[in-house]
Order: C-alpha cells, then sequence, then structure tokens
C-alpha cells in the first residue's frame, strides 16, 4: 500500500514525520493550511475553546484566533449556507458537522446551493468548502450517531465525496480536499480515529503506532482525489472497500488465507474507475463491502459499474456485504456491522461460485 499511496502524492519529500493517528493527522492537515492560506478558517458547534467532540480542530483556535476558528449556533443548515457564501467571495470554509447523523438539515445548502452554485453561475463563483464529519458505527452510538450516509451525496452532481482509512490518507485527503475548488464531504470514520479495528469488537483495541500508515509527515503533502489505493495486492479475488471496512476485510482475508486485492476507494466521487476495472479483470471476482444500508447504497452503483465493464471477465456473480435495511440498532450493533462472520460468508460462496 505504501507504494501505490507514495507515487499519488504530492508534497515535501524531506519534510519529517511523526506518529500520528487520525484525528492528530485531520487536526495537522487544518493547521498547515490555515498556515499557508489565510483565507482557510475552520467553523462548527464546539470547534474553538473546545476543540470538537473528538478533539479534531484543537488547539487551532488559540494559534490562529477566534476570527479563523470559531463556534456557530446548533444550526447545520446555517453552517453550511454561510460556508457556501464564505465560499463565493473568496474563503475557504472548513465546517464541521458533529456527527453524520446531524448532516441533513444541511441537505438543502448543499445539494441546491453549494452543488450548484459554479453551474448555476457559469463559472464566476465557487463553493470551494471542506464539509468534515465523523461517520459510521462501531462506537455503540446507536441509531443517532451511526450512520453512514455516504450514498446520499455521491448521487448529487457537482460534490466531492471522500473517506480516508488511514491518518496518512487523512492528511493527505483532507489537504487536497480544502485546495480543491469544488464543494467536497470528507467523511471521517470514527471507529478507527485511534486506531485499525479487524471487526473483532471482544478484542483488544489496537492504535496508529505500529501501523505503517501511522507514520504522518508534519508538513505539507497531498493525495490527489479519485486515486483508489491497493491496500492489499492479489490474484483471487477483488474486495471492494472503504474507511473502516478495509480494515476489517483486511483482517479477514489474512485469517481466511485468501489471496485477495484489496481495494481502497478513498475517493467515492470521484471513483478511480480505472483501478476497480484493472483489479476485477485480473481476479474474476468482486465482492463489495460497507456499512451503510444495503438499498441504493454505494455498493449497488460499484455493482453495476463492474458489470458493464468486466462482465466477460466475471467468474461469479458479485456479492455486497452491507448494513441491513433498518435503522442503526444500539443492542444489535454486532450483528447489523458488516464483520468477520457476514464478510468470511461472502468469501466462501463468491470462491465457491
Amino acid at each position: 500500500m505504501s507504494n501505490v499511496i507514495e507515487e499519488q502524492t504530492v508534497g515535501d519529500s524531506d519534510t519529517p514525520t511523526t506518529r500520528m493517528n487520525m484525528i492528530q493527522a485531520i487536526n495537522s492537515a487544518m493547521e498547515v493550511m490555515m498556515e499557508r492560506d489565510p483565507d482557510v478558517i475552520v467553523m462548527g458547534e464546539d470547534v474553538g475553546y473546545f476543540g470538537g467532540v473528538f478533539r479534531a480542530t484543537a488547539g487551532l483556535q488559540a494559534k490562529f484566533g477566534k476570527q479563523r476558528v470559531f463556534d456557530t449556533p446548533i444550526t447545520e443548515c446555517g453552517i453550511i449556507g454561510v460556508a457556501v457564501g464564505m465560499g463565493a467571495y473568496g474563503l475557504r470554509p472548513v465546517p464541521e458537522i458533529q456527527f453524520a447523523d446531524y448532516i441533513y438539515p444541511a441537505l438543502d445548502q448543499l445539494v441546491s446551493e453549494a452543488a450548484r452554485l459554479r453551474y448555476r453561475s457559469g463559472g464566476e463563483f465557487t463553493s470551494p468548502i471542506t464539509v468534515r464529519s465523523p461517520f459510521g458505527g462501531g462506537i455503540f452510538g446507536g441509531q443517532t450517531h451511526s450512520q453512514s450516509p455516504e450514498g446520499i451525496f455521491t448521487h448529487v452532481s457537482g460534490l466531492k465525496t471522500v473517506i480516508p482509512s488511514t491518518p496518512y490518507d487523512a492528511k493527505g485527503l483532507l489537504i487536497a480536499a480544502i485546495e480543491d475548488n469544488d464543494p467536497t464531504i470528507f467523511f471521517e470514520p470514527k471507529r478507527i480515529y485511534n486506531g485499525p479495528f479487524d471487526g473483532h469488537w471482544d478484542r483488544p483495541s489496537q492504535n496508529w503506532s505500529k501501523h505503517p500508515a501511522g507514520e504522518v509527515p508534519t508538513g505539507y503533502y497531498k493525495i490527489e482525489l479519485g486515486k483508489a489505493a491497493i491496500a492489499r495486492p492479489g490474484n483471487d479475488l477483488t474486495i471492494l472497500a472503504y474507511g473502516t471496512m478495509v480494515h476489517v476485510c483486511q483482517a479477514v482475508v489474512a485469517d481466511a488465507g485468501i489471496d485477495a486485492e484489496i481495494v481502497d476507494l478513498r475517493t467515492l466521487l470521484p471513483l478511480d474507475i480505472d483501478t476497480i476495472e484493472a483489479s476485477v479483470k485480473k481476479t474474476g471476482r468482486c465482492l463489495i463491502v460497507h456499512e451503510a444500508t444495503r438499498t441504493a447504497g454505494f455498493g449497488a452503483e460499484l455493482s453495476a459499474l463492474v458489470q458493464e465493464r468486466c462482465f466477460y471477465h466475471l467468474e461469479a456473480p458479485i456479492e455486497r456485504v452491507t448494513g441491513f435495511d433498518t435503522p442503526y440498532p444500539h443492542s444489535l450493533e454486532w450483528a447489523y456491522f458488516p464483520g468477520p462472520v457476514r464478510i468470511g460468508q461472502a468469501l466462501k460462496k463468491i470462491m465457491k461460485d
């Protein structure tokens, strides 16, 4: 994975590195960009003195002041509406929505305003905003703190949707998103903020200190949006995943002893369809894994694209392992979560066909 990332990274190769978890990497990305560009601002509920509910903005207000890092009222629609206006007038806002579950009141501003502004104005105005938000389950957050709404935003032309799976990717992708002139939804898998997760909730938690992608440059670098990474090369089948599911799939494949190629999408829109197509044509099998609900989830779009482009190379039907079409349950979280059991069953089925 490191070689693929290195080829797609832009920055100073001589910059020192240090161990970071994903929260620290995200914080570092915002700090680097605020130092480089006075037009970058951070806004949201409790992002200032408090440093955010997960401390991703800790220390930024003390360093850059209350005019560039400030708290907002509890109004997601207002947060994004103000950010759109700021972006139109030349600023680069990085608004935080505390949990992705709360982003729905901002949908009208994101869909009708941010995503359409460049087109509607004939290129006179843009909306260079980067909306950060923790998403996904695995922390016993229940139905109002565990949702994965990425599929909604990939349906909207004019928005970009980014989901990192490592601290290294999180910093590089966030810097690229902040520099981009189009509005970007940057979903952060909160289950892996502090370390990779293998899907076994009853095992000791891991941290990023021993993971190679926990070694993060302290300075500026960026990872091009729209470029997937090969998290694990293989020849038997292709697994398409992103965020937390990349690590769960890696653990399941290792336990099963299957030579699977795991493609970490990193950016859902724009999508690196070339990497996906090349992998599936090589392996002849495809498994898609995501935590969001199944019906009309992003996995359905991936399945359609693979079928359209790789049909004559497929040796078995495309399989999907996803969340269920229900609210995210609190007491049955690990039955809902696409964990090792369900992924393992799908692997056996697709390899048998």
